[in-house]
Protein backbone atom coordinates (compact mmCIF):
# COMPACT_ATOMS: atom_id res chain seq x y z
CA UNK A 1 0.00 0.00 0.00
CA UNK A 2 1.53 3.30 -1.13
CA UNK A 3 1.04 6.30 1.11
CA UNK A 4 2.78 8.85 -1.14
CA UNK A 5 1.24 10.51 -4.18
CA UNK A 6 3.89 12.15 -6.34
CA UNK A 7 1.52 13.13 -9.16
CA UNK A 8 1.69 16.90 -8.42
CA UNK A 9 5.49 16.75 -8.31
CA UNK A 10 5.71 14.75 -11.53
CA UNK A 11 3.51 17.29 -13.36
CA UNK A 12 6.07 20.04 -12.81
CA UNK A 13 9.34 18.12 -13.20
CA UNK A 14 11.25 16.33 -15.90
CA UNK A 15 13.44 13.28 -15.49
CA UNK A 16 12.09 11.94 -12.20
CA UNK A 17 10.02 9.11 -13.67
CA UNK A 18 11.67 6.50 -11.47
CA UNK A 19 10.93 8.40 -8.25
CA UNK A 20 7.74 6.41 -7.63
CA UNK A 21 9.62 3.13 -8.12
CA UNK A 22 12.41 4.18 -5.75
CA UNK A 23 10.00 5.26 -3.01
CA UNK A 24 7.99 2.05 -3.39
CA UNK A 25 11.14 -0.05 -3.05
CA UNK A 26 12.28 1.93 0.00
CA UNK A 27 8.95 1.70 1.79
CA UNK A 28 8.60 -2.03 1.10
CA UNK A 29 11.85 -2.67 2.91
CA UNK A 30 14.28 -5.50 2.38
CA UNK A 31 12.66 -8.90 2.59
CA UNK A 32 16.02 -10.65 2.61
CA UNK A 33 18.92 -9.20 4.56
CA UNK A 34 21.46 -11.68 3.18
CA UNK A 35 24.28 -10.94 2.76
CA UNK A 36 24.76 -8.04 5.17
CA UNK A 37 26.41 -4.90 3.79
CA UNK A 38 27.57 -1.39 4.72
CA UNK A 39 27.50 1.74 2.59
CA UNK A 40 30.18 4.22 3.60
CA UNK A 41 30.90 7.77 2.50
CA UNK A 42 34.68 8.00 2.22
CA UNK A 43 34.89 11.61 1.02
CA UNK A 44 32.95 14.31 -0.78
CA UNK A 45 32.64 12.23 -3.95
CA UNK A 46 33.75 8.74 -2.84
CA UNK A 47 31.68 5.86 -1.50
CA UNK A 48 32.23 2.20 -0.70
CA UNK A 49 29.86 -0.71 -0.39
CA UNK A 50 31.27 -3.49 1.81
CA UNK A 51 29.44 -6.80 1.64
CA UNK A 52 30.09 -9.73 4.00
CA UNK A 53 30.42 -12.74 1.69
CA UNK A 54 32.27 -15.21 3.90
CA UNK A 55 32.29 -18.70 2.43
CA UNK A 56 32.35 -17.51 -1.20
CA UNK A 57 35.37 -17.77 -3.42
CA UNK A 58 36.25 -14.76 -5.58
CA UNK A 59 35.25 -16.59 -8.77
CA UNK A 60 31.76 -17.26 -7.31
CA UNK A 61 31.02 -13.52 -7.06
CA UNK A 62 29.91 -11.24 -9.87
CA UNK A 63 29.61 -7.43 -9.89
CA UNK A 64 27.71 -5.89 -12.81
CA UNK A 65 26.40 -2.40 -13.59
CA UNK A 66 23.43 -2.18 -15.96
CA UNK A 67 21.34 0.96 -16.52
CA UNK A 68 22.27 2.64 -13.20
CA UNK A 69 21.70 -0.54 -11.20
CA UNK A 70 24.63 -2.22 -9.44
CA UNK A 71 23.96 -5.96 -9.27
CA UNK A 72 26.04 -8.16 -6.97
CA UNK A 73 25.47 -11.90 -7.29
CA UNK A 74 26.94 -14.86 -5.51
CA UNK A 75 26.62 -18.29 -7.06
CA UNK A 76 27.63 -21.33 -5.07
CA UNK A 77 29.74 -23.70 -7.10
CA UNK A 78 29.21 -27.39 -6.59
CA UNK A 79 31.44 -28.35 -3.70
CA UNK A 80 32.10 -31.76 -2.40
CA UNK A 81 31.44 -31.84 1.33
CA UNK A 82 34.20 -33.18 3.52
CA UNK A 83 32.63 -36.24 5.18
CA UNK A 84 35.08 -36.05 8.09
CA UNK A 85 33.63 -32.71 9.26
CA UNK A 86 30.73 -32.73 11.69
CA UNK A 87 28.97 -29.41 12.26
CA UNK A 88 27.21 -28.71 15.55
CA UNK A 89 26.06 -25.33 14.22
CA UNK A 90 26.26 -24.09 10.65
CA UNK A 91 25.83 -20.31 10.65
CA UNK A 92 28.03 -19.23 7.74
CA UNK A 93 25.66 -18.83 4.86
CA UNK A 94 26.74 -20.02 1.44
CA UNK A 95 23.45 -19.79 -0.39
CA UNK A 96 23.18 -17.99 -3.70
CA UNK A 97 22.14 -14.33 -3.60
CA UNK A 98 21.49 -11.30 -5.74
CA UNK A 99 21.61 -7.80 -4.26
CA UNK A 100 20.69 -4.67 -6.27
CA UNK A 101 21.64 -1.06 -5.60
CA UNK A 102 20.09 1.87 -7.48
CA UNK A 103 22.77 4.34 -8.56
CA UNK A 104 22.33 8.01 -9.39
CA UNK A 105 23.30 9.11 -12.90
CA UNK A 106 26.50 10.69 -11.57
CA UNK A 107 27.69 7.64 -9.58
CA UNK A 108 30.22 5.38 -11.31
CA UNK A 109 31.62 2.09 -10.07
CA UNK A 110 35.41 2.44 -10.16
CA UNK A 111 36.54 -0.91 -8.80
CA UNK A 112 35.96 -3.91 -6.59
CA UNK A 113 38.15 -6.01 -4.34
CA UNK A 114 37.77 -9.13 -2.24
CA UNK A 115 39.71 -9.72 0.97
CA UNK A 116 39.07 -11.37 4.34
CA UNK A 117 35.50 -12.37 3.44
CA UNK A 118 34.49 -8.82 2.42
CA UNK A 119 33.63 -7.68 -1.08
CA UNK A 120 34.44 -3.96 -1.32
CA UNK A 121 32.97 -1.99 -4.21
CA UNK A 122 34.35 1.50 -4.83
CA UNK A 123 32.03 4.21 -6.19
CA UNK A 124 32.75 7.77 -7.26
CA UNK A 125 30.51 10.70 -8.04
CA UNK A 126 31.57 12.08 -11.43
CA UNK A 127 29.75 15.26 -12.33
CA UNK A 128 30.04 16.10 -16.04
CA UNK A 129 31.51 19.51 -16.89
CA UNK A 130 28.21 20.75 -18.30
CA UNK A 131 26.49 20.04 -14.95
CA UNK A 132 29.13 21.68 -12.76
CA UNK A 133 28.44 25.20 -11.53
CA UNK A 134 30.24 27.81 -13.59
CA UNK A 135 30.91 31.46 -12.98
CA UNK A 136 29.32 33.86 -15.44
CA UNK A 137 31.27 37.07 -15.98
CA UNK A 138 29.26 40.24 -15.66
CA UNK A 139 30.25 42.73 -18.32
CA UNK A 140 29.41 46.36 -18.84
CA UNK A 141 26.75 45.87 -21.49
CA UNK A 142 24.33 48.69 -22.22
CA UNK A 143 20.82 48.43 -20.82
CA UNK A 144 18.73 45.67 -22.43
CA UNK A 145 16.52 46.75 -25.30
CA UNK A 146 12.81 46.88 -24.65
CA UNK A 147 10.74 44.54 -26.78
CA UNK A 148 7.78 46.14 -28.43
CA UNK A 149 5.21 43.36 -28.90
CA UNK A 150 3.10 45.50 -31.26
CA UNK A 151 6.02 46.11 -33.63
CA UNK A 152 7.05 42.42 -33.51
CA UNK A 153 3.54 41.40 -34.62
CA UNK A 154 3.69 43.88 -37.52
CA UNK A 155 7.07 42.48 -38.68
CA UNK A 156 5.76 38.89 -38.62
CA UNK A 157 2.73 39.84 -40.73
CA UNK A 158 4.90 41.45 -43.41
Amino acid sequence: MRSFDFTPLLRSSVGFENLNRLVDAATRGEGNAYPPYNIEKLGDDAYQISMAVAGFAEEELDVTVHENVLIVTGRVAEREEDASREFLHRGIGTRAFERRFELADTIKVTGAGYANGLLNIELTREIPEEKKPRKIAIGSNPAPKAIDAHNDDDREAA
